[in-house]
């Protein structure tokens, strides 16, 4: 059976180590990556089947990876949370039409609802 990838991108390494922790317990493999300017490469090369991005990414920012990856006829559908303590978080994935969005600080469980959610 395919092990599903979780690919999370944040230049907040607390996070990512959080991030990483809560989904240790399932059967997930989570890759996480501080940058984005590459993100067709990363995806290509992890093959994931869910992302986690941060908006406030230095460089290019989430919001221009996920505009460059919608763009791509290779990774357009890789669906896409995005994660942000911005508070027009909803407003932002409903123009950028990602998949869903958490914001921060975010709850847990929540977490791990929206994340087993979409891989199922």
């Amino acid at each position: 059976m395919h092990q599903k990838c979780i690919l999370i991108y944040d230049d907040d390494l607390e996070i990512l180590n959080v991030c990483k922790a809560i989904l240790d317990y399932s059967d997930y493999r989570v890759e996480t990556l501080a940058n984005c300017e590459n993100i067709i490469e990363d995806i290509r090369k992890l093959k994931p089947d869910i992302i986690l991005m941060d908006l406030w990414i230095p460089k290019i920012g989430g919001e221009k990876a996920i505009s460059l990856m919608q763009e791509n006829e290779a990774t357009k559908n890789v669906p896409i949370i995005i994660f942000s303590a911005n508070d027009e978080i909803e407003l932002i994935s409903k123009r950028i039409n990602a998949t869903g969005y958490l914001k921060k600080p975010f709850d847990i469980q929540d977490f791990r609802e929206i994340i087993d959610a979409e891989l199922s």
